[in-house]
């Protein structure tokens, strides 16, 4: 049964509202994944979209009334509020709403509980790397890794200790790189994230919404090779759950 869902999160950051306004318009790779918005109200938005407000850099909204390639949904709609911070940096409200036309629990519950990780992700770019070119990659596991307990095979997999809190710094096993010395930025029962001083890797326990298991990687190094790194996470997820 159809039925509309809002999700609403607040937030501050030390950032400029115009450091902001570039990740969410232009540096969305750095964080989430590469999306183009046509920079004027009215203009193409992503997944089929058009650019309900556009407002630099004040004001982002990005309206779907048809989501390509998610029979879940009908309506989608993403707005970014941005404004100063006195004494520095930004003030953001972010908020996300549709409508969910199947399995709407199970779609919420994941929509909310992503929302989180992928803004915290934000954070930590702007935080850390606000402005550095990047090279996004991403890929899933195979259909076995949306069994129950993938998503811990693939922590230990890493080398990541099951009490590894966040705030520390863990050695991990990179697929193609030498181990490395990354902290863990967020950790809970969903999603792993891990940053070292060039990358950020985000680990996305979607078997617990029915999908497998992800991972993505935002890479601040120069020369960084998309495909190399998606072709490396790719055999090491099908080999982990041969």
């Amino acid at each position: 049964m159809s039925k509309e869902f809002e999700i609403v999160r607040e937030f501050e950051v030390d950032a400029s509202p115009e450091q902001v306004w570039e990740a969410v318009t232009t540096g969305t790779g750095a964080w989430l994944w590469p999306m183009e918005y046509e920079p004027r109200e009215g203009g193409a938005a992503p997944f089929g979209g058009t650019v309900a407000a556009w407002d630099p850099p004040r004001r982002l909204t990005g309206l779907v009334e048809d989501v390509e390639g998610i029979s879940q949904q009908t309506l989608n709609q993403v707005d970014h509020h941005i404004e100063p911070r006195e004494g520095g940096g930004s003030w953001v409200r972010y908020v996300h709403s549709g409508i969910f036309v199947d399995d709407w629990d199970n779609q919420y519950d994941g929509a909310s509980k992503h929302t989180d990780f992928y803004l915290h992700t934000l954070r930590e770019y702007l935080r850390h790397f606000a402005g550095r070119p990047v090279t996004f990659a991403t890929t899933d596991g195979p259909a076995a890794s949306e069994a129950p307990g993938a998503f811990e095979v693939a922590s230990r997999g890493l080398g990541l200790a099951d009490d590894a809190a966040v705030g520390e710094t863990v050695r991990v096993e990179v697929p193609g790189e030498a181990p490395v010395d990354a902290v863990v930025d967020y950790r809970d029962a969903y999603f792993v994230g891990l940053r070292t001083d060039t990358a950020m890797y985000r680990l996305f326990g979607r078997n617990h919404f029915g999908a497998p298991v992800g991972i993505s990687v935002h890479d601040f190094a120069p020369g960084a090779d998309a495909k190399r790194i998606e072709g490396a996470w790719r055999n090491w997820l099908d080999a982990l759950y041969a």
